[in-house]
């Protein structure tokens, strides 16, 4: 007796294989990018920003940390007054082992929920994995031609979170 989990088969009989190694070569191409934008300070700061002349205020902040994977949210800060808004809000997966890197969602509620069950059907999680990435990818592309860098990134004195009237961001002497 023959079990098919999963088919592959499209409706005009063809047989296609997902293009799995094709979103992985692109979180791996995260993995790579996350790097240029991620300074080794970020071992020891939690929040840290990015400002460079023509962009919104770049925030990286750390959600959780473990030995093999770090949670990362990943947004620009726009300001008006007293109050801030943030789009794209990227929540981004870093496997340290496996180098790469994933975004599990652009919602700040859906951060760190399930998005995978045996009983979702797998063709539009894959397509909805894709495209989250495949936005990633382009966006980090663009911070770094716009300038953002380890070299730019810097410790914040406030998370996203916290409410305060300090400067967003710290300066190192």
């Amino acid at each position: 007796m023959l079990f098919y989990m999963v088919s592959f088969i499209q409706p005009n009989g063809l047989r296609k294989l997902p293009e799995l190694k094709k979103l992985q070569d692109v979180q791996e191409e995260i993995y790579r990018q996350m790097h240029l934008l991620i300074p080794d300070q970020f071992a020891f700061h939690d929040s840290l920003v990015s400002r460079v002349s023509g962009s919104p205020i770049l925030r990286l902040e750390v959600l959780e940390r473990h030995r093999y994977t770090t949670f990362f949210r990943l947004t620009y800060e726009f300001r008006q007054g007293q109050v801030s808004t943030y789009a794209p809000d990227a929540h981004i997966r870093f496997y340290h082992d496996a180098h790469i890197a994933e975004a599990t969602s652009f919602n700040v509620s859906q951060g760190c929920t399930r998005t995978a069950h045996p009983a979702y059907p797998p063709k539009q999680l894959l397509q909805q994995t894709w495209r989250r990435n495949h936005f990633l990818d382009r966006w980090l592309n663009y911070l770094l031609k716009q300038g953002h860098s380890v070299v730019t990134m810097k410790p914040a004195r406030r998370s996203i979170n916290e409410k305060s009237n300090l400067p967003v961001y710290a300066t190192i002497s």
